[in-house]
């Protein structure tokens, strides 16, 4: 079995709720989005954000405006939604809930080897 193919499958399996705590935080540039996962090590490949980007506008849970840039053409910034902000509490009492059980199981294990 290849490790980075099952370490990169774990980033891209919460890479939805990634994008949701950073915009949490502030609106961002899609590019400011992409420097804040790449800061993590959460994205490989850059061209994986839009399409979720998209999916999530498309499910209500984000929303964007343009704005003018002084560097080139505008720029569209997103903006979680307030079925965003509420789904994103789900996910974190959900991500909570994931840590705990994996943490559970961990250490069975580790009393196993004892």
């Amino acid at each position: 079995m290849n490790l980075e193919n099952t370490k990169a499958q774990m980033r891209k399996g919460v890479l939805e709720y990634c994008i949701l705590s950073i915009l949490a935080n502030n609106d961002a540039y899609a590019s400011d989005i992409i420097n804040e996962l790449k800061q993590a090590r959460m994205i490989v490949v850059e061209g994986t954000l839009y399409p979720l980007l998209t999916r999530q506008k498309n499910a209500g849970l984000l929303s964007y405006r343009w704005e003018e840039s002084q560097q080139g053409p505008p720029r569209k910034y997103y903006t979680l939604t307030e079925k965003g902000k509420t789904f994103l509490d789900e996910l974190d009492n959900s991500w909570q809930d994931l840590i705990s059980a994996v943490d559970s199981i961990n250490n069975s294990r580790s009393k196993s080897k004892s």
